[in-house]
Formats: C-alpha cells, sequence, structure tokens
C-alpha cells in the first residue's frame, strides 16, 4: 500500500508533504509524470530547501539601506554582501542588554530611592520591577526561539503573535517608550553636566530663596535641546559613529558600577572624609557656607561666622535679631558616609515620605522646635517633589527596561535561538543583583538625611553615590555622564529604525512616509519625528516626571509580550515550537498581572492614558481594514472562544428574554451578478444595528462544477454590499439544480450550532401575475412552506424599493402595527428595534388591532394597553371594528377569475410522455378554444401564457432529462380513446364558463379586500405598515388563491410577518 499527498495550491508554501513507505521505480516515475503540470509552477523540493538554507535575515527598517549597498557592491566587485552571523552571547546578547539597562536612574535617584523608601520597601520596587522584567524575558525568549525574529524587537513579536492591530498599537507604544527614553537620558545628561561638572555654565539663575527650580528647569530646557539637536545630527551623519562609541560608553558603566563597591569595601576601614552639617536636626546647605560654626575665631576675637550673617542678617554677636531656631538650637557635624561597618543600616531600614519644601531631619538628634522667618527656609536642605511608594516605582521602572536589546540584534547572531534566552536572563540576573546589592550598600554605608538629598546640597553639590565612590567621586560623576550620553544616542537610533519598520508594514496609513528615507536606507523622516517627540519630553525638563510616562509606555509593551506567550502557549497551535522550553503560560499570566499592576501603582492617570493611545491607535488600525495576514494568535483564540460559545449555546434554547431576530436575508441576483433589492440588506440593518446573528443568502441556479467563478463573484458582490449598507454578518451563497432546491437548503442548513437563524427575510415577488413563467410565485409559496415547516419567523418588506436609506432621517411620521393574528408579541418588537435606528428614532409607534362585532373593542383597548404597559412599550391604541357587509360584485368576480384560472390551467397540462407520444404518432397537437367568453376572460385577466411555461417545477424536471423515444403499437381500442379524449376538450373548455367559486375562497377574498380598504384608510400616512399575515394552504392547489389573497391584503405595502 502507497499513501499519496496530493500538492493542493491553497495550502501554504512552508508545508512539506511526504510519502509514506516505499515506492517501487516504475510507480515513482508514472507519479512524476503525473505531477509534471504541477512541477512547472510549483518549487521542486530540491531548490525549496536550497532557499530555506540560503535564508537571511534582513533588519526591519534597514532593507532599502541593504538592497542599496548590494547594488553598489555588485557594480564595484562581486563579493559577498554580508558575513555570515557570527556574533556569540556574550558580544551580542549579554553585554548589549547591560548597556541598556543600567542608566541614568543607577547614578541619579537609587540613593535617594532608598533613603526615601527605606532599604526594605526599596528592596520590594527592585524585586517587583526586576520579577516583571524576568517574567518578561521568559515569555520574550519563547517567542524568540519560535522562528527567527528579525531587529523589528518586540514589534515583531507582537504583531506576528497578535495581528497587526495589537502590533501597530504596542509597537507605537514601545517606539514613544524608547523616544522619551532619549529625552530622559538626556535631560540625565544635562543634570550631571550643570549640577556636578560645570554649574557655571548655567544661562539663569536663582532670583530669590525659590527661584531656584525654575532657573533650573529653564537651563535644562536650554542645554537639552542644544544636546538633542547634536545628538539627532550624529545620529543623521551615521550610526557607525554611535556603534564605534558604544564600547566606550559600556566600559564607563562597568567601572562606574566597580568603583561603587570598591568604595564601599573601603568605607568599612576607611570610610571617606565628607560631613553633614546639621543645625539641630535640621541638615543645612553646605555650599551656602564655609565652616559649620556659629562664631570664628580671626585672631584672638570672636567674630560671626558666614552662618551667622545667613541666619542674623543685622548686627553683631551679642545684639543681633537671629532666627529663633538658630538661636536655640546648635550645630553639629555629622559624617555623610559611616561607612559599612557602622550600623547605619538599622537607621535607613525604614522610609521616610516627604512632601514639597520640607526640610530634610535626623530622626536621632536633639532638637528644639522653633519657626523661623520664611527667608531662612533657603539654608536648609528641602525635598523639591512630594514622594510616595508609587512614585518611586514609576521612578525606578526603567532602569529594570532594556531586555529586548538582544532580541532587536537575533540577525547578527551566530544562534539567535540560544543566545537570546541565555544572555538575556543572564544580563537581567546580573542587574537584579546589583540593584539589590546597590540598596543594601547604600543604605549601610551612607547616612539618612545625605541618601534623601537629590542633589548632593549637603555634601557641597556631590554626587550622592560619587561620594562612596573609590578613588575619586569624578569617576561616577564622568562615568554616569558618557552612559547617559550613550544611552540616549543608542534611543535616538533605535528609534526611528522601529518606526520605520511599522511605516514599511503599512499597516497605519498616515505613518507611510516615515517609511523612507536616504538613497541608503537611513530613516530620515523617522528621525526628524523622533526628535521633534523628544524635544516634548526635553521641555518637561524634569527627570522625575519624564520617567513614569515612559515606564507606562514600556510596561504596555511588556504587558502584550507576555499576553502574546500565553495565547499562544493555551491554544497551542502547530506552529508553536520553540526552542526555549522553560516557559508556562502561568508566568506568562504572571508578567501580565505584574505590569497591569505596576502601571497603576506608578500612576494611574498616566496608565489610563497609555492604555486610551494603544486603543485608539488600535481601533484606527482596525476601521482601515490592515490587510495582513500573519497567523497571528488572535484570530486562534477567537476561534476558541467562538467554538466554546457554540458550544455553550448548544446547551438549551434561548430564553424568551434573550430573544431576538436572527437573519436569513434571502437576497436575488440580477444577470450581471449584482444585488436586485439592496433595500433588503438597508431592512436588515435598520433591524439589526449590529446585534445578533445575519446572514445573508442567495442561490445560483445550475451546476456548482461549471458555476464556482460565478459563486465566487455572487459572493463578493454581497459582501461589498453589506459593506455598503452597513451589514455584519456573514455571506453564503450555494449552488442548486433549482433556485426552491436551494432556498431550501440554505433556511436548512445555514448557521451553526446554537448560532442559527430564527427568522427569514425575502422579497415579494413582483409582477407574478404578469409574468409568463410561474416558478416566481411557486418559489415564494415554497419557501413560505419551508419556513412554517422549519418553525421559523418569516419576514417580507414590500415595496422594498422605497424604504428609506440608512443616511434619511425622518423628524415625524408613524409606524403602524395592524396586530391581526396574535404571534408571540414579535410585531411588537418589530418596530421597537427599528426605533433603535437614527432612521425611525423620532417617529411615532400605532397599534390597530381588529375587532368583530361580537367583540367588546373598549375592553380589547384597555387589555392592549395593559399589555403594551407589560411589554414596557410605548404606542398609541386603537381598535378597528370590521362590520360584517355583503359579498361586493368585485370580490365575488376576483374569487371567480382566480378559480378559473387555476381550473384552465390544470387542464391545459400535458405530461412529457404523452406530449413524446402525441409527436411519435404522427399526429399535431391541437387546442380546441372557444373563441368567445374564455378568450376575452384569459384576455382580460392578464392569464395568457405561453404553452412552454405552464409546467410546475416538478414537470420541468421531467422535461429538462433526455426524452426517450416512444415506440407504440395502437390498437383499434387505444384509437378510439384518443379520439373520444379530443372530441371532449371543448367540452371541459366549456365547463370553466358555468363554473362557481369556492365560498370558502369568496369569503377570504372578501376579508382581505375589507382589511385592505380598512388598512390604507387608516395607515396611508404612516412611514411603515408592519402586519402579519395568514400561513400558506394545506392545499398546494390553492398556491395561486394564497399569493392573490396576500397581494390584495397589502396592496398598500409594507412588512407582513409570518410566525
Amino acid at each position: 500500500p502507497v499513501a499519496y499527498t496530493f500538492p493542493n495550491k491553497m495550502s501554504h508554501p512552508y508545508e512539506m508533504y511526504s510519502f509514506m513507505h516505499w515506492i517501487n521505480s516504475s510507480m515513482a516515475t508514472s507519479f512524476l509524470c503525473s505531477l509534471q503540470e504541477e512541477l512547472d509552477i510549483r518549487p521542486k523540493v530540491s531548490s525549496f530547501l536550497s532557499r530555506l538554507v540560503n535564508y537571511t535575515n534582513i533588519t526591519q527598517g534597514a532593507r532599502e539601506h541593504e538592497e542599496e549597498e548590494s547594488a553598489n557592491v555588485s557594480r564595484k566587485k562581486s563579493t559577498p554582501l554580508r558575513q555570515a552571523p557570527n556574533m556569540g552571547t556574550l558580544m551580542g546578547v549579554y553585554l548589549p542588554c547591560l548597556q541598556n539597562i543600567f542608566g541614568v536612574i543607577l547614578f541619579l535617584r537609587l540613593t535617594w530611592i532608598v533613603g526615601t523608601a527605606g532599604i526594605a520597601q526599596s528592596l520590594i520596587i527592585v524585586f517587583m520591577c526586576c520579577s516583571c522584567t524576568m517574567l518578561t524575558a521568559i515569555s520574550m525568549s519563547a517567542i524568540a526561539t519560535n522562528g527567527v525574529v528579525p531587529a523589528g524587537g518586540a514589534y515583531f513579536m507582537i504583531s506576528r503573535s497578535l495581528g497587526p492591530e495589537f502590533g501597530g498599537a504596542v509597537g507605537l507604544c514601545f517606539y514613544l517608550g524608547t523616544t522619551f527614553a532619549a529625552a530622559m537620558y538626556i535631560l540625565g545628561a544635562i543634570e550631571i553636566f550643570l549640577k556636578y561638572l560645570l554649574p557655571q555654565a548655567a544661562i539663569f539663575h536663582a532670583s530669590g530663596p525659590h527661584g531656584g527650580d525654575s532657573a533650573m528647569l529653564n537651563n535644562m530646557r536650554v542645554y537639552g535641546t542644544l544636546c538633542l539637536s547634536l545628538m539627532a545630527l550624529v545620529v543623521f551623519v551615521g550610526v557607525k559613529y554611535v556603534n564605534k562609541l558604544a564600547s566606550l560608553f559600556l566600559a564607563c558603566v562597568i567601572i562606574s558600577i566597580f568603583s561603587i563597591y570598591a568604595g564601599a569595601i573601603k568605607s568599612i576601614t576607611h570610610p571617606p572624609e565628607f560631613t553633614v552639617c546639621m543645625l539641630g536636626n535640621r541638615t543645612l546647605e553646605r555650599d551656602l557656607f564655609d565652616v559649620c560654626s556659629k562664631t570664628v575665631v580671626v585672631g584672638n576675637e570672636t567674630v560671626p561666622s558666614q552662618l551667622w550673617r545667613s541666619f542674623c542678617p543685622e548686627g553683631n554677636v551679642s545684639s543681633a535679631q537671629c532666627d529663633d531656631y538658630f538661636s536655640q538650637n546648635n550645630l553639629t557635624e555629622i559624617p555623610a558616609i559611616p561607612g559599612l561597618a557602622s550600623g547605619i543600616i538599622s537607621d535607613n531600614m525604614w522610609g521616610d515620605y516627604m512632601q514639597k519644601n520640607d526640610v530634610m531631619e535626623k530622626a536621632g538628634l536633639s532638637s528644639v522646635d522653633a519657626k523661623g522667618p520664611a527667608e531662612s527656609i533657603g539654608m536648609y536642605v528641602t525635598a523639591d517633589i512630594a514622594t510616595s511608594f508609587t512614585l518611586l516605582v514609576g521612578i525606578f521602572f526603567p532602569s529594570a527596561t532594556g531586555i529586548m536589546a538582544g532580541s532587536n540584534r537575533s540577525g547578527d547572531l551566530r544562534d539567535a535561538q540560544k543566545s537570546i534566552p541565555v544572555g538575556t536572563i543572564l544580563a537581567i540576573t546580573t542587574t537584579s543583583l546589583v540593584y539589590f546589592s546597590s540598596v543594601v550598600l547604600f543604605g549601610a554605608c551612607i547616612e539618612g538625611v545625605v541618601l534623601r538629598d537629590k542633589f548632593g546640597d549637603a555634601v557641597n553639590k556631590n554626587l550622592v553615590v560619587g561620594t562612596l565612590s573609590w578613588p575619586s567621586p569624578w569617576v561616577i560623576v564622568i562615568g554616569s555622564f558618557f552612559s547617559t550620553v550613550g544611552a540616549g544616542l543608542q534611543s535616538l537610533t533605535g528609534a526611528p529604525r522601529l518606526l520605520q519598520a511599522i511605516a514599511k508594514d503599512n499597516i497605519i496609513p498616515f505613518l507611510r512616509v516615515f517609511g523612507h528615507g536616504k538613497a541608503n536606507g537611513e530613516p530620515t523622516w523617522a528621525l526628524l519625528l523622533t526628535g521633534v517627540i523628544a524635544e516634548l519630553g526635553i521641555l518637561i525638563a524634569s527627570l522625575d516626571m519624564v520617567a513614569p510616562i515612559l515606564s507606562m509606555f514600556f510596561l504596555m509593551c511588556y504587558l502584550f509580550v507576555n499576553l502574546a506567550c500565553a495565547v499562544q502557549t493555551l491554544l497551542r497551535t502547530p506552529n508553536w515550537r520553540p526552542r526555549f522550553k522553560y516557559y508556562h503560560w502561568a508566568l506568562s499570566f504572571l508578567g501580565m498581572i505584574m505590569c497591569v499592576a505596576l502601571m497603576f501603582i506608578s500612576s494611574w492617570y498616566y496608565a489610563i492614558v497609555a492604555m486610551g493611545i494603544a486603543g485608539l491607535i488600535y481601533k484606527y488600525i482596525e476601521y482601515q481594514g490592515a490587510e495582513k495576514e500573519w497567523g497571528d494568535g488572535i484570530r486562534g483564540l477567537s476561534l476558541s472562544a467562538a467554538r466554546y460559545a457554540l458550544l455553550r449555546l448548544e446547551v438549551g434554547p434561548p430564553h424568551t428574554k434573550n430573544w431576538r431576530p436572527q437573519l436569513l436575508v434571502l437576497l436575488k441576483m440580477d444577470e450581471d451578478l449584482h444585488v436586485k433589492y439592496p433595500r433588503l440588506l438597508t431592512f436588515a440593518s435598520q433591524l439589526k444595528a449590529g446585534k445578533g446573528l445575519t446572514i445573508v443568502g442567495s442561490v445560483i441556479q445550475g451546476n456548482f462544477l461549471e458555476s464556482y467563478g460565478e459563486t465566487q463573484a455572487s459572493e463578493q458582490a454581497i459582501k461589498n454590499m453589506m459593506e455598503i449598507e452597513r451589514v455584519k454578518g456573514f455571506c453564503q451563497v450555494v449552488v442548486a439544480s433549482k433556485v426552491r432546491d436551494g432556498i431550501a437548503h440554505l433556511i436548512q442548513s445555514c448557521g451553526l450550532g446554537g448560532m442559527k437563524h430564527n427568522t427569514v427575510v425575502m422579497g415579494w415577488p413582483y409582477g407574478w401575475r404578469q409574468s409568463e413563467d410561474p416558478r416566481a410565485w411557486k418559489t415564494f409559496i415554497n419557501t413560505v412552506r419551508c419556513t412554517t415547516a422549519a418553525h421559523l419567523a418569516l419576514m417580507v418588506p414590500k415595496n422594498v424599493s422605497f424604504y428609506p436609506s440608512n443616511h434619511e432621517r425622518f423628524s415625524d411620521g408613524n409606524i403602524d402595527v395592524w396586530w391581526i393574528v396574535h404571534d408571540g408579541g414579535m410585531l411588537m418588537l418589530l418596530p421597537f428595534l427599528l426605533k433603535q435606528h437614527k432612521v425611525w428614532r423620532k417617529c411615532n409607534m400605532r397599534i390597530f388591532t381588529v375587532a368583530q362585532m361580537d367583540d367588546n373593542s373598549i375592553q380589547m383597548k384597555k387589555d392592549l394597553a395593559t399589555f403594551l404597559y407589560q411589554l414596557r412599550i410605548e404606542a398609541e391604541v386603537e381598535v378597528v371594528e370590521m362590520h360584517d357587509s355583503d359579498i361586493s360584485a368585485y370580490t365575488y368576480e376576483r374569487t371567480l377569475m382566480m378559480e378559473q384560472r387555476s381550473q384552465m390551467l390544470r387542464q391545459m397540462r400535458l405530461s412529457s410522455a404523452e406530449r413524446d407520444r402525441e409527436v411519435s404518432s404522427g399526429r399535431s397537437f391541437t387546442f380546441y378554444m372557444v373563441l368567445g367568453d374564455i378568450a376575452q376572460l384569459v384576455k382580460d385577466r392578464h392569464s395568457l401564457v405561453r404553452m412552454g411555461s405552464l409546467y410546475s417545477d416538478e414537470e420541468e424536471e421531467v422535461l429538462e432529462s433526455p426524452t426517450e423515444k416512444v415506440h407504440m403499437t395502437w390498437t383499434k381500442e387505444k384509437c378510439e380513446a384518443e379520439r373520444r379524449n379530443h372530441t371532449n376538450a371543448p367540452e371541459n373548455f366549456r365547463e370553466l364558463i358555468s363554473l362557481k367559486p369556492d365560498q370558502s375562497n369568496v369569503r377570504r377574498m372578501h376579508t382581505a379586500v375589507k382589511l385592505n380598504e380598512v388598512i390604507v384608510n387608516r395607515s396611508h400616512d404612516a412611514r411603515l405598515v408592519l402586519l402579519n399575515m395568514p400561513g400558506p394552504p394545506r392545499d398546494t392547489g390553492g398556491d395561486e388563491n394564497c399569493i392573490l389573497t396576500k397581494g390584495l391584503l397589502t396592496g398598500g405595502g409594507g412588512v407582513w410577518s409570518d410566525c
């Protein structure tokens, strides 16, 4: 036995098929010959494997640069364009991640966080942030090892895992986070420059005791803008210069960190000689005076010190009017760095959160509480902002970001699927250990008031972490400055390329211009936009305010990385086969929870804004309709959710409270495969308003094998019309040999499980009496019968061409409901649903019911009003009394005409075998018609039809089958019988003249005519008329009577329903 797999042209090009068992040579030869046509258009296995082996990853955002370089090289020499990737785990992932994770927060804010939150809460902050990034790194490793990840980083992973909508939204959030990170690094560099490197370079100076903050912000804005312009120019000139300086910047970071550890170890025996001047228990700014004393001895004379003159501006030592707090408290000096063996760790264990302008105080020192003048507040070290645990979380989290650096370089790695997980997780482990140890070392070595001193005012404007470093504070100052500059350059380099990658995917139309750049592919326009957005961060001019902003965007990105991994793991899609095995969906969900928690802990309003931006981008991409099929997991998630929901719907029938019309709209196509009555879709759109199920079906008459192209064209035409009419639903086109069979199939088989239609909408068969083909009304009646047999509701809009479009608005008017037969309340529900649409919203609802002579019309009106009150429907109620009257001559004549026409058609039918027999006998076939009354009757009633169309569908089936020759042996008895039949033919037609109509038909016709008169009289000015109709007759012989009765009853148009 041999198992073959036949190639399918619609299959995925990367799917590979195999033969099972052995095939002998002759069979293999014949098989290859049979596939000769396929081999002409499909690749051979050998060439396919060759392309897979030679696959090279082109970095997203640099494709044009790659092509330009390739063209230049091919013109000069024929050497290969790019070398094989040869970067290992250390150089390709570990060190780049270290450089991106370590940054400005470690050097400028970690000591302040430890002093404010205390060692215990600082460890909690570090643990929360590092745990979040570690869980995200595990999820990212699983995604990155599930195939090749180009240099789109998080954007590529999320978009290919969760679809273009999520990918575009999170990609832009990641881009904004990277851009604001550049602004944060630049602000950090400027703060180091103006505070510690060259304070004399400040342009703006404080004009009063409280003007220092505003002057500093203005200086940050000016120098930050200049620095941003210079960095953007460097990036524009060439990225290669940035890459060459990367190793220098990394060396600065590593040396600075080692100097901190060296200084902490040295402080055990030889602490640095930095002191803090305390007035009582308050910390003084050390750069505002020379000696920490109230008086100094000059020669043999005691004179006021510079500090004295600051608190006592006038008079000498004995007569001056000094600050009360200064007069009542003593000055003391305490070591700023007591050292690792001092035991200061117990004092720094718990936090001391402060409000803005609160003075730094040391709890262990004695102090006499006294108020002093406001001018003296400038002498103390005060808090520049109000602090809280949540604020510190938002400020610290950027120091844990940067874990995507390894995945961004996957195209340059020798073995990306091994290096990315190992390098990233090792880098996070290393940085986490550094952060944990730094928190403990800072709390164990540095005095608490110095830790809470953000800018080092208490230690003579020195960088606080620099006072601990060895051999000199300048190591930290210079190293941190270059590390922040390098990180800013890296961000300005990566952000434009990320934006270019998003723009080149063409999922956000208005970003398309940013996909272009210079001739070599450099993203010029993207760099310009990045500079503009980074300038907004520079204008904020506060590192503490910018950090939470980028925390939101990075947390949003990490949130969706975890979501992507969790979705792929739970769905167990066939292509989810990551080489990294140490992941689990529970870890991904925990990472998601931590990301959301950190977002709202950091800043709930920033979190809402970030989610709002991502949501708007998502809806915009969804509205624009990004036609990208990346095999994302959201589609698989939707399928799983749909399957679960369908299985739940199968449990039992829906409750009446949840009942709503689930429509099957039957459309008719014209000869050009266009929708013949598009207003049916308008009616469905206004009735449903996007809620519930809508299936639009149509039938094409013919053979499926020959009509497949017409089926696809009809389906596309219907989908286009559904989009125009804003109908949210599904389309199904079937091919059947007969239209009524196709409609029956649609009624039976549309829907899936519990998600099936309960209402059929179809158009009225216009011109059925003038048509030469009776199949139109026969198909209509057959559809009514099928709907009734399936226990479905039926709605038939009449005069649907005059139905209002979705753009019209009725400012007044009525929707009239003629409630003739109780239908369970559906007729009351239809106008309520229509009034939810803006077209009918301002229309009033009127309900008419019919009372017979023996009914109490007053009581009926009260009962109907009570019934509507219980249904919570506002409507006017009117009861119409139908009086018994004599049957008019018109009604009698109309009924007589209807029955005569039916009788005549029955007498004129011949089977196929009889006609063949007449032809084979050689005699002509003739109708003997009385040229008097019958001819005039047929002419007056528009009932003259061709002989070839007088047969029912069943008879047409016989006619369409191949005719067989009939060989007959004519006996004498058969000839006499045939002669008698033709002799009696005129007598059969004469019976039509004396035919009397059935009294039940006359009564039914009379009721229809009278009710139509009342409806036209009462509802002639209504916008829409709704009424229910009787079902089809049990006897199929009365089909024509049925449709004529319905036509008379609805002569004014409207929508009738049959439930």
